[in-house]
């Protein structure tokens, strides 16, 4: 067992303490509250939807949360990004549709017409970006802001083919280098910091190499379009640059294969960056996110050492105490519950002896989230009061997923994680 309970005991407590979407001890007069797939109410109702499909909890909390994220006007167009607004909504209305097959179609029509229309828009700027020179902001490409998260949504569905091919024309083009100041750059190169803001921290920029943010993020969504067969031309090319590129990055370390979270100018120029061997290796940034892309993109291409290679780096890295340590919090996005679901991704995708290493970690890390033996309801408490929001990416609902997608009363062809590039696509989704 992953807990002294069974694994999903945890995430029916924290669905009962989240039982209503009207909640007055829930943020629910916050702006965010009702659209943020990260924070609130959709990531809410994506974990009622998997009990519910799991027979854990009825169905009817499920579309009680899912009213409450509809309740309202839906923010579309450049304001709304993959976790907030449309297409944050649509994912989870697209989840909804997996398990119960034409269920919130009127809806979903007229989210995937908006969110085809924003696709298209931000590709043909992008695209202008790179015909005039210039460097991309992190919140073009990205998984959480960008367009590899549009993209993933639009993988899932079948109304996306187009625009989809559009996206992943687009990232193939994002790995042309760009030329500038005498010097050559990876095409996903920003000028900014890694939050998105000119930051006087990093002159000349940064190459980020995390899923959350940087070039980790494109990389898997490459590979999961070509494991469903959608695949454009330059896309395999692509996905080899990339991972080449990484390769030219990593570091072999006594606790295993490290990469940085960025590279800077100095290091660039340099030729050298020395990540540091006690640093998280979580989703968005570090080992965990870039040994799953990298996994998925050694399956779509038939390479057996890279695949060998991402898996045991995983394998490695959550065996380390100096890196596990540097893991504080029990979060979907950079804590255990990060962990602890990649490695059951990993795992299921992964040959029989590394599966076997990783499989066997899932109950140590998910341990963590539950040190001191309180049970499934306390945790659960602890959980949605110590968070910034009760949502995905850093609050109880994401923990609780985790925790049940590692357990046996999950639903296996379950994609409620393909926003975060870590699911592989099931033939359910397509429609």
């Amino acid at each position: 067992m992953s807990l002294a309970y069974e694994r999903h005991e945890l995430a029916v407590a924290v669905a009962d303490l989240l039982a209503h979407p009207d909640d007055p001890s829930l943020p629910i007069h916050q702006p965010w509250w009702r659209q943020s797939l990260a924070l609130g109410v959709p990531g809410i109702a994506l974990l009622h939807m998997e009990l519910a499909a799991a027979g854990l909890r009825p169905w009817q909390r499920a579309h009680h949360w899912l009213a409450a994220a509809t309740s309202g006007p839906v923010t579309a167009g450049p304001d709304s990004h993959p976790f907030h607004g449309a297409p944050a909504l649509a994912h989870v209305l697209a989840s909804a549709a997996t398990h119960q097959p034409g269920s919130y179609a009127r809806a979903l029509d007229g989210l995937d017409t908006a969110i085809a229309a924003d696709a298209r828009r931000r590709v043909a700027a992008a695209h202008a970006r790179i015909d005039a020179g210039e460097l991309p902001a992190l919140a073009e490409f990205d998984a959480i802001r960008g367009l590899t998260g549009i993209g993933a949504y639009l993988l899932r569905r079948p109304s996306g083919g187009q625009e989809l091919r559009a996206v992943l024309e687009y990232l193939v083009r994002l790995t042309t280098p760009l030329h500038r100041e005498g010097e050559v750059l990876p095409g996903w190169w920003t000028g900014s910091g890694p939050n998105g803001r000119p930051d006087d921290r990093f002159p000349g920029g940064h190459g980020n190499t995390g899923m959350a943010h940087g070039i980790a993020g494109p990389l898997a969504l490459l590979a999961l379009a070509a494991l469903r067969g959608v695949v454009v031309q330059g896309q395999l090319t692509a996905i080899a640059t990339i991972c080449s590129w990484l390769d030219r990055w990593r570091s072999n370390t006594d606790a295993g294969p490290i990469w940085p979270y960025w590279v800077t100018r100095s290091q660039l120029r340099a030729g050298r960056a020395t990540p540091s061997s006690a640093q998280r290796p979580s989703w968005c940034y570090g080992t965990a996110g870039l040994a799953r892309a990298q996994q998925l993109a050694a399956l779509a291409t038939g390479d057996l050492v890279h695949r060998v290679a991402a898996e045991h780096a995983l394998a490695r890295v959550l065996t380390d105490r100096r890196q596990l340590a540097a893991t504080t919090d029990p979060s979907l996005c950079h804590g255990y519950a990060s962990l602890a679901h990649i490695a059951h991704r990993v795992a299921a995708d992964a040959l029989p002896g590394n599966a076997a290493r990783l499989n066997a970690r899932v109950p140590h890390l998910l341990n963590r989230i539950d040190p001191t033996g309180a049970g499934p309801r306390r945790t659960a408490a602890a959980l949605i009061r110590d968070a910034p929001g009760p949502g995905l990416l850093e609050g109880a609902a994401g923990v609780a997923l985790a925790a049940l997608s590692c357990s046996t009363s999950s639903v296996p062809d379950s994609s409620w994680d393909s926003c975060l590039l870590t699911a592989r696509p099931t033939q359910r989704e397509d429609g």
